[in-house]
């Protein structure tokens, strides 16, 4: 390697650099004293420098600023190694545990993940896709699997790896890493009828996942003989304010409840605090369930009864999904249901 240059303020003189100023790659390259191509492995193939060329290129491009075009490497190798994530919202806490599994490993591999939120409903899809798919993504992520016919014709156009996720579906546009939503609804019905409860409250968001969980959920309660539900709904996304507002609608209803599901745990966490407002005992006088086992469900007084997700395996399964097909590899299972897990605490 040839000698290093002094970087604290590296050479200018004789360097070139496009009209408006930026560094090249053939200017770190005269700067680190290495080749132009070995610049290019260090960006886009690290593994194959050695390590003391690898530091001391990096240090140069840290040194000058300079921002590698990978969306111009990628031309020739196909690949911009940029993954596009979609999800409705961040302000929904329960979508953070996946995009930052599926954040990681896929940096681990060399990529990066470009993050959109969709909205509810997803009135924004349609529009956030035609922009990240003109950037030329190695894969794109997907929340949900309800999508606009447009939508999906694009997707399946694009001919890239996508994984949807969050649901489940014989149809997948191609992959596939979620759970059942009408399972769960039917699995909750049948754990508060166990509990001999009869007379049910809802609380519930209008997004079309919470709305399959609420059809799981009453048509448990019909083929069981029961069909005494009260049903509130609420603009997704849940708020701690929706749960109070919502179980405040119920008894102002004249509903007489022993037991409220609730979309989400942030609507019963609502719940919760407006029954004990009211002096009403949890699980005394109406017990109390919630969705998605957030991490503050368990400290709650009373500790929040909820369904547990394993948010952060969707991600690393649909990471590893990706890569495999972005590596020329199948993989073994292109449709992944991860399940779900009832947890009983002191609310029921």
């Amino acid at each position: 390697m040839a000698s290093k240059p002094n970087l604290i303020n590296p050479p200018r003189n004789g360097v070139s650099s496009r009209a408006t100023g930026s560094v090249t790659l053939a200017d770190v390259a005269k700067i680190a004293g290495v080749s132009p191509i070995t610049v290019s492995r260090v960006v886009n193939r690290p593994e194959l420098v050695t390590p003391d060329t690898l530091a001391h290129v990096q240090q140069v491009i840290e040194r000058t600023g300079y921002v590698p075009n990978l969306l111009a490497g990628g031309l020739a190798s196909k690949r911009t190694r940029l993954v596009a994530a979609v999800v409705p919202s961040i302000t929904n806490a329960i979508f953070v545990d996946t995009v930052q599994a599926l954040t990681d490993r896929l940096w681990e591999a060399g990529y990066q993940v470009l993050l959109g939120l969709s909205g509810y409903p997803a009135t924004r899809e349609e529009a956030l896709l035609s922009a990240v798919l003109s950037r030329r993504p190695d894969a794109i992520f997907l929340a949900g699997i309800n999508h606009a016919p447009q939508v999906r014709q694009r997707l399946i156009s694009a001919n890239i790896p996508v994984v949807e996720t969050w649901d489940m579906t014989p149809t997948p546009i191609d992959m596939l890493v979620g759970f059942s939503h009408e399972d769960v609804g039917a699995a909750v019905a049948r754990h508060l009828l166990a509990r001999g409860h009869r007379a049910f409250g809802m609380i519930w968001a209008d997004d079309t996942r919470a709305l399959a969980r609420q059809r799981g959920f009453l048509g448990e309660l019909a083929a069981q003989g029961c069909n005494e539900a009260e049903l509130v709904t609420v603009p997704a996304p849940s708020t701690l304010t929706l749960g109070r507002q919502g179980l405040a609608e119920l008894y102002s209803r004249g509903a007489k409840p022993t037991a409220v599901f609730c979309s989400s745990d942030l609507l019963a966490h609502g719940a919760l605090e407006e029954a004990r407002s009211r002096g009403l005992s949890v699980p005394g006088d109406v017990a109390l369930m919630g969705f998605g086992d957030l991490e503050f469900a368990q400290h709650t007084y009373p500790a929040l009864s909820t369904v547990r997700i394993d948010r952060a395996a969707i991600g690393r399964r649909a990471a590893e999904l990706i890569l495999a097909r972005i590596n020329g590899q199948t993989p073994s299972e292109k449709v992944v249901d991860v399940g779900f897990t009832i947890v009983d605490r002191q609310t029921t």
